[in-house]
């Protein structure tokens, strides 16, 4: 505009010609803006994904769920009945399937474990959307065990990773999405309790190489989001293990990867933040039969983590853990979020309320690390 104004006061005779080369230069301005791309960058997500302890089905717990089921069926769903508003709650929420189902064969419990099929349906009707299924009892029932473990999951519509049926399976990353976020879900073991793989793929056992190689993979095929789960640790022992620490470390030290959760020991373990990222080592028991009448008593303790994460397009951080401390209530096996179950009545104040002080003073409490 100021070349036109300089024109109009200089030289008069030029006005109209000038005012038509100006007016032509803007029009393909304007036309030139109109062509190029507009970049409009993603919006900024807030999700929360729920990871938790073992589902060890020890024999008197698949003897009560017959009893639940009327002496015809086992029938889990009232086991898990009270922590199913917290799995629900989540917008992406993960089990922990310790132990095999293979309906070929009959129920087991310790040390060689065989599930009722029946609890993939409590594991629907909870309301996880997948659940992982490495651990040191994957390969109880062999190969075929695990794989009519994974068939009883896809029947009931549940995404799984941690162990697989195929080659082709292992080499895909389970990629789950939730509010327009790409969330990679890898799972691995520390052990197998001395049982050969019957093949290479059939459960991964944790390494860092091949955690970070995973990483990198789900990545590249769009993850926004990567959770490591690892099944891991020395039993019983609230502090993490060497091998845990090494491997934190290593892990949260990727780019690649958000968080780092884990159970395996039926004790809760601590959640830290190493290298700014969260790492939930270890959940205890979700639903198990161990008490202080075969193991320590904080083996009947367990907690619920809920990940509070900002997915910034490709940039996703941990802003957040809140975690659930429940009980395992006998003889029902019956899980409880302890501070719901003090106010509700539903088991005896004195033993809730020491669960809640066993776990807490274990995980502690922070800004970015609540009891809830």
């Amino acid at each position: 505009m100021k070349s036109v104004k300089a024109l109009r006061l200089f030289i008069p005779g030029l006005l109209i010609a000038a005012a038509v080369l100006a007016a032509g230069e803007l029009s393909s301005a304007v036309l030139d803006d109109a062509s190029a791309p507009v970049h409009t960058p993603p919006p900024v997500r807030h999700i929360t994904i729920e990871a938790n302890g073992d589902l060890l089905i020890h024999s008197p717990v698949y003897h009560r769920a017959l009893e639940n089921g009327g002496g015809t069926k086992y029938s889990f769903d009232e086991m898990l009945s009270r922590v199913k508003p917290i799995v629900k709650s989540a917008d992406l929420a993960i089990c922990h399937v310790e132990t095999p189902m293979t309906p070929a064969k009959p129920p087991s419990g310790y040390p060689i474990f065989n599930a009722p099929s029946t609890l993939a349906t409590a594991i629907l009707n909870t309301g996880w959307n997948a659940c992982d299924t490495s651990s040191n009892h994957t390969l109880d029932q062999g190969q075929s065990g695990l794989d009519e473990t994974l068939a009883e999951l896809d029947r009931n519509g549940i995404a799984h990773t941690g162990s697989w049926a195929s080659a082709a399976d292992a080499a895909k990353p389970l990629i789950l999405n939730t509010q327009g976020v790409r969330v990679a879900w890898l799972a691995y073991t520390e052990m197998t309790n001395g049982i050969p793989l019957p093949n290479p793929w059939s459960v991964k056992l944790a390494s860092a190489p091949v955690i970070l190689a995973d990483a990198r993979k789900a990545r590249e095929l769009g993850a926004q989001v990567v959770i490591v789960n690892l099944h891991a640790g020395e039993e019983y022992q609230h502090e993490p293990s060497a091998f845990q620490l090494d491997l934190a470390q290593k892990l949260t030290a990727s780019a690649d990867i958000t968080a780092v959760v884990g159970q395996h020991v039926h004790v809760v373990q601590p959640i830290r933040w190493i290298h700014g990222k969260a790492v939930v080592f270890g959940e205890g028991n979700l639903l198990s039969n161990q008490t202080v009448n075969c193991c320590p008593e904080a083996s009947q303790d367990g907690y619920m983590a809920l990940l509070h994460i900002t997915v910034d397009g490709t940039s996703a951080r941990t802003t957040r853990v809140d975690y659930i401390p429940v009980w395992v209530r006998h003889p029902d096996f019956v899980v409880l979020p302890i501070q719901k179950a003090i106010r509700n009545g539903w088991a005896p104040v004195d033993e809730l309320r020491a669960s809640w002080a066993r776990t807490t003073g274990v995980v502690g409490s922070s800004p970015t690390v609540r009891p809830l």
